[in-house]
Formats: structure tokens, C-alpha cells, sequence
């Protein structure tokens, strides 16, 4: 928000200066727009850049786990790291959500569901990922209303996200609802006419089959449904969406 102030105060003195200078309110107005523009987004990719500093470090944090031993304090570690992005939520609109949408994947993922969830409740309508993890923890609880909102705003936000839509499909398929899932998958395909994964799991629902995740294999285990051959360690690569 501080960021959006500045550009428009910055864009209103070259507005006003050039009315001063004796030119019409008009003449003034276009480089008053320009300048709020230019400022705004410079400042915006100031804060984006640190953001992505902060995802860096967490992301090397997260690398460095050796053991089970030591992954709670790695991981801890991680969400502090990132914790400190909401410093920036006065800054920059979208601030707060990016970062509770990340921090509630990596909570997610370690299966630590009770930090998770209020941070998936805060995160972006526009993060797939997150609303997906969200709508799986809803599915694990079999709260199937609220998983299917869930699962709705993420494949609205993340259409090219074959992961998201099978993840999805999976889930109703295994909640009985073997007509969702086909048509669910059926606007996936629809949305992503190339991709062969999905092509490949609505035909296994349409021919009475069960729907394999093997195919979206490692990003798969992240939503913790199925257990894995091996533990799944390491993290997933966090990264901010730009605004």
C-alpha cells in the first residue's frame, strides 16, 4: 500500500508542478500518470526482488536436509525465513497471501497440518498450489463441500496446472464421484489440449478404470494421499507469483 501512496504522490507533483509552470491541468496529467507508473513499478520490483531473496535462502535451508532428524529444524528455519516477507505487507498489496500461501505448502508437506491450514486459509485466490493443498486437507477430513471449492479456485488459478486438475480427479474418484472426475478431467483436457498425462487418466475413468498419479510423480507425494515407495524428503521449490 506504502508503495501505491508514493507512486501517487510522486505522479500528483509532476502534475501539479507542471500546472504551476502556467501549462493547462491536462497537459500535466499524462506525465502524472507515467510517473505514477514508473514508480509504482519500480518500487513493486524492489519488494519482489527481496521477496525472492528471502524464497532463495529458504530454499537452500531446505536442501541442506540430511535426515529426519534434522528436518524440524531445518523447516523451522525455512518459515522464518520466509516469515519475514509479511514485513512487507504495508509495502506491497499481495504481500500477506504470497507469503501465507508458501509457508502453508511447506507446513503442508511435512505433514504438520495444524501450522498448515491457517496459512492455506490466507493465501491467494490466484495460488494454485496452496488452494490445492487446501482442498486435499479438506478431502482428508471428507468435508467434500469445502474441498470442491477449494479445488475450484485452483484450477481457476493454475488452468495449465495438469498436477492440480489430476489431484483433483484423484480425489473424487476416490470419494465415489467417478462422473465428477471425468468431467473434471474433461475440462482439463479442454484447457490443455496437448497434455497426454490428463488425456491418459480421463480415458482410464471413462473405461472403468482407476486413475494412476504415477505420471505426475515427484509433485504427487507433496499433497501426502498416497504413501510413497521412500519417504519423500527434501522441499519443494517455493517460489513467489509476480504481481
Amino acid at each position: 500500500m506504502y508503495n501505491l501512496l508514493i507512486a501517487f504522490a510522486a505522479g500528483l507533483v509532476v502534475t501539479v508542478a507542471v500546472r504551476l509552470a502556467g501549462l493547462p491541468l491536462l497537459a500535466g496529467v499524462v506525465p502524472g500518470v507515467l510517473v505514477f507508473i514508473g514508480v509504482y513499478v519500480l518500487l513493486a520490483r524492489r519488494i519482489a526482488q527481496r521477496l525472492q531473496a528471502l524464497v532463495a535462502t529458504a530454499q537452500k535451508e531446505l536442501q541442506t536436509i540430511s535426515s529426519p532428524r534434522d528436518r524440524d529444524a531445518k523447516v523451522a528455519k525455512a518459515v522464518k525465513t520466509l516469515e519475514q516477507g509479511l514485513q512487507y505487507e504495508r509495502w506491497q498489496v499481495m504481500v500477506a497471501p504470497q507469503v501465507h500461501g508458501q509457508i502453508g505448502i511447506l507446513h503442508y508437506m511435512m505433514k504438520d497440518y495444524a501450522a498448515a491450514e491457517p496459512h492455506l486459509a490466507q493465501a491467494s485466490g490466484r495460488d494454485p498450489m496452496a488452494n490445492a493443498m487446501r482442498a486435499a486437507l479438506h478431502y482428508q477430513r471428507k468435508a467434500y463441500g469445502p474441498m470442491t471449492d477449494a479445488f475450484e479456485r485452483a484450477v481457476k488459478a493454475g488452468k495449465k496446472e495438469g498436477i492440480v486438475w489430476a489431484v483433483y480427479a484423484w480425489c473424487l474418484q476416490q470419494s465415489k464421484e467417478r462422473e465428477k472426475a471425468i468431467a473434471v478431467l474433461g475440462r482439463a483436457v479442454a484447457a490443455n489440449p496437448s497434455d497426454e498425462k490428463l488425456k491418459a487418466g480421463l480415458s482410464a475413468l471413462q473405461n472403468d478404470k482407476r486413475m494412476k498419479m504415477k505420471a505426475w510423480e515427484p509433485m504427487w507425494w507433496q499433497f501426502n494421499l498416497e504413501a510413497p515407495p521412500q519417504d519423500f524428503g527434501g522441499g519443494r521449490r517455493v517460489q513467489f507469483q509476480r504481481r
